[in-house]
């Protein structure tokens, strides 16, 4: 039995946004930090899995050319995104050094919604990766396509069950998170992640 070409389009595109999405990067990172400690997770997986929809659907449009020579608009977003990550790196090493009790379940929600939201978009936005990955190589790829939306769609939806599978099913973990040194840990990785991703990011500016 044959399958329908939209069909598999759709698979082709759910294949491929796996592949662009399945990286431990800044955004996963914070994604799993707000899952462990239970703290606005509805909204960081709302903001992240919608966020990537409105760049695969302007990729699979046509914006990807238009991102591809705008090099001036992706060196800004390459400085203000390394800036920004270097900050959340140093906020992450100083929760590291710091002694304190343990962070139980939903310790973390002492940030506020807004705060969680604009920390949220902010690593998605101004994220350079994100437009050279999402919206200029996935709609390139996506224009070779006899049904490029139903690809699209399948990415998106590959967007959408990674940031919810990730955001809440990491608070399984949460039980390995009650004990202070395992927080410490976490955030000596994502010291390290961020700081390492805005090096990534300087060096392609």
């Amino acid at each position: 039995m044959l399958i329908p070409s939209t069909v598999a389009a759709a698979i082709a595109g759910l294949l491929f946004g796996l592949s662009l999405i399945v990286a431990i990067g800044a955004q996963n990172t914070y994604v799993i930090r707000q899952g462990i400690a239970r703290a606005h997770v509805p909204t960081v997986v709302t903001i992240c899995a919608v966020s990537d929809v409105i760049l695969i659907a302007a990729g699979v449009a046509g914006l990807g050319a238009v991102v591809g020579h705008a090099r001036g608009l992706l060196l800004t977003v390459r400085l203000l995104g390394a800036a920004f990550l270097l900050g959340y790196a140093a906020l992450a090493a100083r929760r590291a050094l710091r002694r304190g009790p343990k962070i139980a379940d939903g310790a973390a929600a002492t940030s506020s919604w807004s705060a969680v939201a604009a920390t949220c978009l902010a690593f998605t936005w101004f994220n350079p990766a994100v437009y050279l990955d999402t919206v200029v190589l996935l709609g390139s790829v996506a224009a070779t396509r006899p049904d490029p939306w139903w690809f699209g769609a399948g990415a998106a939806v590959a967007s959408i069950a990674w940031f919810a599978g990730l955001g809440f099913g990491a608070r399984l973990l949460a039980p390995v998170f009650r004990q202070h040194r395992a927080w410490r840990a976490m955030d000596v990785f994502v010291a390290v992640v961020m700081t390492v991703t805005a090096a990534r990011v300087l060096a392609g500016a």
